[in-house]
């Protein structure tokens, strides 16, 4: 199974970002050989739209649970439409908030915002 995390850098074990469609990059880690990869945000500048756009960068990387801290409405409903399950994540790093999740101390992501709809980060 593929878990995707909003970061902030490429570092091997780098912060969540806080956005998640003004991330600048997703890292993917794959519970079953243990291994992750950082993929580039192409949404993260986007005027509008970056929510919808990162959440489907996110679909397409075959990720079925997403870590998060915050999620817009539109994003959730491209990334709820494939499937994808978000959970509650927590300021810290990726391997915290992995940590967190695979030991069940990770609850699901109850509260969608409303998007910025063109309005910027």
């Amino acid at each position: 199974m593929k878990i995707a995390i909003p970061v902030n850098n490429e570092s091997e074990n780098p912060d969540i970002a806080e956005s998640l469609g003004r991330a600048p990059f997703y890292m993917v880690y794959d519970t079953e050989t243990k291994t992750s990869k950082t993929i580039y945000n192409p949404a993260q500048d986007s005027p509008s739209g970056a929510g919808v756009k990162a959440a489907q960068t996110i679909v397409d990387t075959g990720a079925k649970i997403l870590l998060t801290i915050r999620c817009g409405d539109k994003a959730f409903e491209v990334l709820d439409g494939a499937g994808v399950e978000l959970m509650e994540g927590f300021v810290g790093t990726a391997k915290e908030n992995i940590d967190a999740y695979l030991g069940g101390k990770m609850s699901k992501l109850e509260t969608i915002h409303a998007g910025h709809h063109g309005h910027g980060a």
